[in-house]
């Protein structure tokens, strides 16, 4: 580890990743068309979605394949709402910046809305590491149970419901209606769907019973929805929401050098596929936030063992165990 203070490490990394971005950009000039290459992004990742979606619907693929699929797609989605959090696209074009922000969000329609996420996203870069980090607290970062830590991580909104008491002591503005509200009416709309169907079924397993025909043309809605939308999104959070919530720590951080670690290890690389590697290369971001997420992709083999000559570490999986925090 380097012996120089941390504010001289973080600017090491911080210059490593600027010069690495700006070598990267000068030996493919295509780099600058950065609205563009975004909104090319943005369009084949919708029409690969649609795409799949009618596969299955024809009958084509399996509903294992449809929903593998769907995952690794609407992860792309993700990283495309983090940079646009960020206004990296079309900031100087609202329209055309709000119709991407709209199109993640359908694709992801477990989230709260970009718009009010952007809020919290950018307070989380100035408070990362505390208790007043909500984006991170949302996600199960920092909670010491175990099961309730996989609660959260899996089910969003019903980690949101077991936390509001704790949440409204002890971070300044939390309203639970605020961030549900966020949620509406997609979120809304994708858990009544999610728990619809289980409820369903686990009725049908206690008591079969029949439903009438229009009963039955809405399950067969609710089945597509679950395949093609739901299922793939339950994956592609919970694989996030792991990584992430692993990755930063909570408590006794005092700079950016404490706010994450970087995960590499194997044990996680079924939840980094449908995350877009975001525990080796999420760390980045928190160093330099102004760079789309592909850019950070490309560099980080290079950028990863700067970081660790500088004072991050890798692979703190021990946290875990203490909730997070930074020892």
């Amino acid at each position: 580890m380097s012996k120089l203070t941390a504010k001289q490490n973080i600017k090491a990394i911080v210059t490593a990743i600027n010069a690495e971005e700006t070598s990267l950009r000068a030996r493919y000039p295509i780099l600058k068309w950065q609205n563009g290459i975004a909104m090319v992004i943005l369009l084949l990742s919708l029409c690969s979605f649609i795409g799949v979606a009618t596969l299955y619907y024809v009958a084509a693929i399996p509903a294992w394949l449809c929903i593998v699929l769907v995952a690794l797609i609407t992860s792309i989605a993700h990283e495309l709402e983090h940079d646009l959090l960020h206004k990296q696209y079309f900031s100087k074009h609202p329209l055309i910046h709000n119709f991407m922000m709209l199109t993640v969000w359908l694709m992801r329609p477990n989230t709260v809305n970009p718009w009010y996420r952007r809020k919290i996203h950018l307070h989380h870069h100035k408070v990362s590491g505390t208790s007043q980090d909500l984006e991170e607290r949302l996600v199960g970062n920092g909670i010491q149970s175990p099961f309730l830590r996989a609660v959260v991580i899996a089910d969003g909104l019903l980690g949101l419901l077991l936390n509001t008491k704790r949440f409204s002591k002890e971070i300044r503005g939390f309203k639970f209606l605020q961030v549900f509200n966020a949620g509406a009416p997609l979120a809304t709309a994708y858990f009544a769907i999610l728990y619809g169907v289980i409820a369903y079924y686990a009725l049908q397993f206690v008591q079969p019973f029949e439903v009438p025909g229009w009963g039955v043309e809405l399950l067969e809605v609710a089945e597509l929805l679950m395949v093609v939308l739901i299922l793939p999104n339950v994956i592609r959070s919970f694989s996030l929401n792991l990584v992430t919530s692993s990755m930063h720590y909570y408590g006794g951080v005092n700079n950016v050098l404490e706010q994450t670690h970087v995960i590499t290890s194997r044990w996680f690389l079924p939840f980094q596929l449908f995350c877009f590697d975001f525990g080796r290369t999420h760390t980045i971001h928190h160093f330099v936030s102004n760079q789309p997420f592909y850019i950070r992709q490309m560099i980080s083999k290079k950028i990863r063992p700067i970081m660790a000559l500088h004072g991050v570490r890798f692979d703190d999986l021990q946290s875990l165990k203490h909730a997070n925090q930074y020892r």
